[in-house]
C-alpha cells in the first residue's frame, strides 16, 4: 500500500511540475520574442507611446492599456453588483429548489463562445447604443455590456460559495440579537464572507482583462486614446488578436511585447486573488 501512495504522490508531483514547467515555459518564450522591441523602443515609450503605427516603427501601446482599463473597469461597474445580487439571492433567499434551476443556467453562461456574445453584441447592443446616443454604436460601453454579462458566472459561482462557507451559527447569532434577515445578511454574512467575494471579483476582472473575440467585435478598435464610455477602442488582446495574422518581423516581435504587457497584468491580479484572503484574515 506504501508502496502505490508513494507512486501516485511521485505522478501528482509530476503532473504539478509539468504544470509549473508549461507556464515558464510561455513566459520565457513570450518575454524572448518581445523583449528585444521593449528594449529597443524604450520601456516608457512603449508603455506611454500614443502612437501605434508598425510600419513606421513606432510602438506605443499606451491607447491600448487605456482601452484594456476602460472596458474592464465598465465590465465590473456593471457585473458585480449583479453577480453578488444574485449570490446572495441564490445563497439566502432562493428557495434549494429555486437555486438548483438557476445554478444550471449560469454555469452555461460560461461554457458559450465568446465569438457568440460578439454576435450578440453586434446585433443587439451595438444597434441599440446608436440607437439611444446617435453615434457608431461600437464602443467601450458596447464592450463593457458583453464582458459583463460574461463574467457573471465567475463571480455569481464563488461569492455563492464564499456565502455558503460562513457559519451557520453567525448568522443565527445576528437573528437571535433582533436583525433582520436583510441586516444579518448585509452586517454579518457579507462581510464574512469578502474575502471570497473579492477574490471573485479579482477573477472576473482577469477574466475580463483575457478577453478577445467579443471585444474586437464590438469596441470599433480604435488606435486612438479613447475620451468617453461612447469612444471606440481597442484593448491589448484586441490589438494582438487583430494583427498577428499579418504581422512579421519587428511588428510581430512588438505584438509580443504586447504579450509581455498582457501577461503581467495577469500574473498581478492571480497575486491579488491569492493575497487578498490572507490580508483579510489577518
Amino acid at each position: 500500500m506504501r508502496t502505490s501512495e508513494r507512486i501516485i504522490e511521485k505522478l501528482l508531483l509530476i503532473c504539478a511540475g509539468i504544470a509549473v514547467l508549461g507556464v515558464a515555459l510561455i513566459a520565457a518564450f513570450i518575454f524572448a520574442e518581445g523583449w528585444p522591441v521593449i528594449n529597443k523602443t524604450g520601456i516608457m515609450n512603449f508603455l506611454w507611446g500614443r502612437a501605434w503605427a508598425p510600419t513606421r516603427g513606432v510602438y506605443g501601446i499606451f491607447p491600448m492599456i487605456l482601452g484594456s482599463i476602460y472596458v474592464t473597469l465598465g465590465a465590473l461597474i456593471i457585473g458585480v453588483p449583479i453577480g453578488i445580487g444574485c449570490a446572495v439571492y441564490l445563497a439566502e433567499i432562493a428557495s434549494p429548489k429555486l437555486s438548483e434551476i438557476i445554478k444550471p443556467g449560469i454555469e452555461l453562461l460560461a461554457g458559450i463562445p465568446s465569438v457568440i456574445y460578439g454576435l450578440y453584441g453586434m446585433t443587439v447592443i451595438v444597434p441599440m447604443i446608436r440607437k439611444v446616443f446617435n453615434n457608431q454604436g461600437f464602443s467601450i460601453l458596447a464592450g463593457s455590456i458583453i464582458l459583463a454579462i460574461m463574467i457573471l458566472p465567475t463571480i455569481i459561482n464563488i461569492s455563492k460559495d464564499s456565502i455558503e462557507a460562513v457559519p451557520e451559527e453567525y448568522k443565527e447569532g445576528s437573528l437571535a440579537l433582533g436583525s433582520s434577515h436583510w441586516q444579518a445578511i448585509i452586517r454579518v454574512i457579507l462581510p464574512s464572507a469578502r474575502s471570497g467575494i473579492l477574490s471573485a471579483v479579482i477573477l472576473g476582472m482577469g477574466r475580463a482583462i483575457g478577453e478577445t473575440m467579443a471585444v474586437i467585435m464590438i469596441t470599433g478598435n480604435s488606435t486612438f486614446i479613447p475620451e468617453s464610455i461612447l469612444s471606440t477602442a481597442r484593448t491589448l488582446t484586441g490589438n494582438i488578436g487583430i494583427e498577428m495574422g499579418y504581422a512579421n518581423g519587428e511588428h510581430q516581435k512588438a505584438l509580443f511585447a504586447t504579450g509581455i504587457v498582457l501577461f503581467v497584468f495577469i500574473m498581478i491580479l492571480n497575486l491579488m486573488a491569492n493575497l487578498i484572503p490572507k490580508k483579510v484574515g489577518e
